[in-house]
């Protein structure tokens, strides 16, 4: 998309600022010309899965034609476009000489290193520079220090109170309780029915063919004749009615449920429509009560509440704290993990049947829910001691919905624990019998799940076990690992020592497993 004309602004908007409801969209200025761009600096910090690249360049060339269909000056400019501009900032320059630009504005980004890259533009583009608020998130950047609390329940609460969601007229909390978690842990039943996902089917063939051009690398699987994921504000809301009708009645029960079967369960998947903005976060907290009230014979409390939870208060949660702890959050290291990824974590190829399950289902769909990416592959690399830079890497790359805000919080805080217990308040360190309690696919796993020990045993057991020994001295005094402590002093020496035997034994060989 191309445009012709004088302008005396330019405005940007990144690839996850797609919010149509924007104060800058109320007026049509002719002299504003938008911009949105596919930037190769965008395809090379890591590696990305395929369907994330495409749903991002296809929800940006549809934000693209909606703008210009409301008469905005719209530029959208492809790879081809932007391929001799090495960087963000030597593209708005070219951009600024080129329509004679007096001024240029840009919304808050959510990524430390595009918000250090933008504000320097004051210093190099030719005319003054503006930032204006995203508009989007319902705390300020600096939230972690503006609520009294930095635990995510009383973050959570103090939210609650303040938006005024799930509270009686008298402004206590539905139920006469703030948190229904303790109910929202079941294993799904053989019996259940599983919803068919929604799922789009967007032609993105001539997206496929500038990444072929340009020889673009990702992992994962794509079909670009049929992509899945919402591309446009209709279609994501589509999604959120969907959820509302099909999963919600289920959704906190079995949220942290692990079966072979669905690879969805009655998750949402709206993730990837809040976090490009596509969706408002209040707009999906606000249906979700209403449809809630509106059934409340049908759906219980505990449902809604869970996935409320998730949106309003984990979701700012992590954000606040990324704002808060950026840059130096990025680099934290605390227990010293330092063991490269295994390759299979990129084919999904191990005899472990949760982390196979996982990954494949990862490479398939760009998607797994947070139990899949807390205590499958989130706990193996814990338990392995895998140097949470590749972790993040990974995690960065893999998944559609993830940007660095979310990302990172979630995997090097709440999954590696290397923040030191910042945001978790233990390690989310697992056995196999989490596994095994949650799902199904120790049934049919090469590793027996009831052994700790020897070449058959489970290697989640032993390298559970591993962890907590090799930590004991920066860990044996966490309130909430003082009982499993006590459980491992309690077993005879040679018993511990055939389990860490065990575990050196695999941790020797992870690229086999």
């Amino acid at each position: 998309m191309s445009t012709a004309g004088r302008y005396s602004c330019l405005r940007l908007i990144l690839g996850d600022q797609l919010h149509a409801g924007h104060s800058w969209f109320r007026t049509v200025d002719p002299d504003v010309l938008y911009v949105l761009a596919e930037l190769p600096q965008e395809l090379g910090y890591v590696r990305h899965h395929r369907q994330k690249v495409l749903a991002f360049f296809a929800a940006m060339q549809t934000f693209a034609r909606a703008l210009a269909q409301a008469d905005h000056a719209v530029l959208h400019l492809t790879l081809d476009d932007t391929k001799d501009h090495a960087s963000l900032p030597e593209l708005l320059n070219a951009l600024c000489s080129k329509y004679d630009i007096e001024r240029f504005e840009y919304q808050q980004p959510d990524e430390y290193r595009l918000d250090r890259q933008l504000s320097a533009l004051s210093r190099t583009l030719p005319c003054p520079v503006t930032c204006v608020d995203s508009e989007h998130f319902l705390t300020p950047r600096d939230a972690w220090n503006k609520y009294p609390n930095t635990r995510l329940e009383y973050f959570y609460r103090a939210l609650r109170k303040e938006y005024r969601v799930l509270l009686t007229p008298e402004g206590t909390p539905e139920g006469g309780q703030w948190n229904y978690d303790a109910e929202n842990r079941q294993r799904l039943p053989d019996k259940v029915e599983l919803p068919e996902p929604l799922k789009f089917a967007h032609n993105v063939s001539a997206i496929e063919d500038r990444l072929r051009r340009h020889q673009v690398e990702t992992i994962g699987e794509a079909d670009p004749e049929r992509l899945i994921w919402p591309v446009s504000r209709a279609e994501s809301r589509q999604l959120l009615a969907y959820f509302l009708r099909y999963c919600l009645a289920d959704f906190g029960r079995y949220q942290d449920a692990l079966p072979t079967r669905g690879w969805s369960l009655f998750h949402s998947r709206l993730s990837f429509s809040l976090n490009t903005k596509m969706l408002h976060p209040l707009e999906v907290i606000r249906a979700a009560e209403d449809h809630w009230r509106a059934n409340s014979d049908d759906i219980t409390l505990a449902q809604v509440e869970g996935f409320i939870r998730q949106v309003l208060g984990w979701r700012e949660y992590v954000r606040a704290l990324y704002w808060a702890k950026m840059p130096d959050y990025r680099s934290t290291n605390h227990l010293q993990a330092s063991r490269p990824l295994p390759g299979w974590y990129w084919t999904g190829q191990t005899g472990m049947a949760c982390l196979a399950g996982a990954i494949d289902q990862s490479l398939q769909y760009a998607y797994a829910h947070h139990i899949q990416r807390l205590m499958v592959t989130g706990t193996f690399a814990l338990l392995a001691g895998i140097d949470p830079d590749e972790v993040d890497a990974w995690y960065l790359g893999i998944y559609v919905d993830a940007i660095e805000w979310v990302e990172l919080p979630n995997t090097r805080g709440m999954s590696q624990y290397a923040d030191g217990g910042l945001l978790a308040s233990k390690p989310y360190a697992a056995s196999g019998q989490y596994i095994n309690k949650m799902g199904d696919y120790c049934k049919h796993c090469r590793y027996k799940v009831k052994e700790r020990t020897g070449p058959d045993s489970c290697p989640l057991n032993s390298l559970y076990w591993h962890f907590l020994h090799r930590h004991e001295e920066r860990l044996q005094d966490n309130p909430r690992l003082k009982l499993v402590y006590a459980n491992w002093r309690r077993q005879p020496v040679e018993q511990q020592r055939a389990i860490l035997d065990t575990a050196e034994s695999y941790l020797g060989q992870l690229e086999t497993l």
